[in-house]
């Protein structure tokens, strides 16, 4: 299947304006719809070649079968659990995410929580110290 079509792309959950206006600036038609059944979903895809998510829309494979104009399904994040990954590749529709793109944000919440627990460890080590004959 050839990609080169894509003329109109449905963004079915909240994103970052700039992502609306990257598409807009390659000439795609953006419609954004968010909370969508899958009926309502399915029908806004009637006449879209794209489709990009979040986590929110469930793209099941009665959605991907019923859009039938579909050749491209975006992941805005990384895993894809909501996205019936058999059934698009099934359909010879293409699927991309992005597994990386919350690397920073994961690494620094690592490194937050680790500060935080090492502020109360001489704390408990005290305490714990001063119970310790408790345990045996």
């Amino acid at each position: 299947m050839a990609f080169a079509n894509l003329l109109k792309a449905l963004i079915s959950d909240s994103l970052d304006p700039c992502c609306r206006k990257i598409l807009q600036d390659v000439g795609l038609q953006v419609v954004e719809k968010q909370n969508l059944s899958k009926e309502e979903l399915i029908a806004e895809l009637q006449d879209c070649e794209g489709l990009i998510v979040r986590s929110a829309t469930k793209v099941t494979a009665d959605v991907i079968n019923a859009a039938e104009k579909l050749q491209v399904v975006g992941r805005a994040g990384t895993g894809m659990d909501n996205v019936d990954l058999e059934a698009v590749t099934r359909k010879g529709n293409l699927v991309m995410n992005t597994p990386n793109g919350n690397s920073l944000s994961a690494a620094e919440l690592t490194c937050g929580m680790i500060m935080s627990t090492s502020f109360c460890f001489l704390k408990h080590t005290k305490l714990f110290s001063a119970y310790s004959h408790c345990i045996y």
